[in-house]
This record gives structure tokens, sequence and C-alpha cells, in this order.
């Protein structure tokens, strides 16, 4: 009778995790539209390809998968909000998944900041992935920012660097700022809650996987800061007035498994005004 029952347990088990892992490949296609300031000034707006988290040790869509889930797609600007790999060997395996990006000819180009994972590389290591990065046209934005014209309006990309490892300066990333509509990449959204002083229309950012693991809350997040213990962990939100989004991410870190949430391509309409 023991016997059975470990068996019974053993098997359902192993059907959850077999689920779980299942649920890797269940990539959801989110589409995302959002006003800035007042919708009575809005004259265009910009299209965004946000893809975040891509975890390459632990990601379940291959550079085909990927071009076949984006082939009906021609967004204006494509940006990436870290958390790409965090072993060196793994670098290579980046190769055609920009590829896949830069084959779409964003109008206004891809642009990329650094996620905590990221920095796990050091030195050269680093080096050799921001330079790849670069390979396949795409802006790193450390606490610096781009400026780009939209319709003759100008629309600031402004990265800041990575929030949980102590790496952002939003006073170095706004410091070429222009007069206009300011989209923030960052990493680790918590980073909104000490932006009173620098405004911002738009905020992308990814870092809690949708808690990857929700049962039914993702607890285990709680020490990843105040945004995660009021489980604002994924999607559209406010601070101040201003819309926020958390992507959950396209790969997965330490287990590959998911359960209460799915991998994520999202795509942005923000208007400009």
């Amino acid at each position: 009778m023991t016997y059975i029952l470990i068996s019974l347990i053993l098997i359902t088990f192993s059907y959850l995790i077999y689920k779980a892992y299942k649920n890797t490949k269940d990539i959801q296609i989110n589409k995302v539209k959002v006003e800035t300031g007042d919708p009575l000034t809005h004259t265009s707006s910009l299209s965004i390809l946000h893809l975040s988290d891509l975890h390459l040790e632990n990601i379940s869509i291959t550079p085909t998968e990927l071009a076949v889930k984006l082939k009906q797609e021609s967004p204006d600007l494509i940006a990436l909000t870290g958390d790409f790999l965090d072993r060196k060997r793994t670098i290579p395996k980046l190769a055609p998944y920009l590829k896949v990006l830069q084959e779409i000819a964003p109008k206004h180009g891809m642009y990329a900041v650094l996620g905590n994972h990221d920095y796990v590389l050091k030195d050269e290591d680093l080096i050799k992935l921001k330079d790849l990065l670069h390979q396949y046209d795409c802006h790193v934005l450390q606490n610096s920012s781009e400026t780009i014209s939209v319709n003759g309006q100008w629309v600031n990309i402004i990265g800041i660097d990575d929030y949980s490892t102590n790496r952002s300066d939003p006073t170095l990333a706004f410091d070429q700022v222009k007069e206009g509509t300011n989209l923030i990449l960052t990493h680790d959204p918590t980073i909104v809650l000490d932006m009173k002083d620098y405004t911002f229309d738009y905020l992308l950012a990814g870092h809690f996987h949708g808690g990857q693991i929700c049962y039914p809350k993702a607890y285990h997040l709680v020490k990843m800061g105040k945004l995660a213990q009021e489980n604002i962990i994924k999607g559209l939100h406010m601070h101040n007035n201003s819309p926020f989004y958390i992507s959950e991410g396209l790969g997965q870190t330490g287990v590959n498994i998911r359960i209460g949430s799915r991998p994520e391509i999202t795509l942005h309409d923000m208007a400009i005004k």
C-alpha cells in the first residue's frame, strides 16, 4: 500500500513538473495601447516591440520560432530590457536572436539595457556581450539616452542601468534629454519608486518573470523590493500618474518551468505628445 501511494505521488509530481515545463512554451503575444499626457495633444504614436529576460540558458523559443512569431509585425522600435544571459559560453547563442530582430529593421532602431544577470559577466566577457549587441545594430544604453524624431516630435529613449545591482543613475541618464516624450528602458522596475524628480511618459522593464512560479502569489520575490512585496510583478501599472509596464520575459531562470506565468512578447502602441 505504501509503495502504491509513493508511486502515485511520484507520478502526480512528474506530471505537474511536465505541465510546468510545457508552460514555458506557451508564449503570449500581448498588445498594449498607452496614452501619454493629454490625449488631445497627441498627433502620432510609436509602435514598440518589447522583449525582456531572454535568459538564454533557459529559453523555450528558438530563433526560427521567434521569427515566425514576429513575421507579421513591423514595429517602429525594438526595446530589450536586460538579462540576456549570465554565462560567458552562452554569448554566441544570442547572435541568431539578434539577427532575427535586426532583420525586422525597425525604422527608429533597436535599444537595450543590461540586467543583473548580464552583470554576472565580468570585464572582457561583458564587453563581448555589448560588442555583439552593437554588431547587430543595437544601441546599448547605460545611464544614457538617445533622441529620435517621430513625425517631427522628439522622443527621448532613456536607458537607466540596473537598479537591483545599484547601477542606476537617473541624473546621468537624463543629462542629454530634450523637451519631448520620455520613454525609459530599464531592467528592474522598482526604480519607479525613486523617480519623483524625473518625468517619464512610459517605462518598460522586466526582471520579475511574472513570478515565474506563483503559488498563488510569488512569495519568493518579496526580497526583491517594494513592488514585488505589493505583488506588482507584471503588466501595466501607474506610479505618480505615469504608466509603466513589466514584461514576464521570454526565458526562465533557476529551473526551466513556469506556474501561474507565461513567457511574453509585448507590442506597445505609445502615443506621442
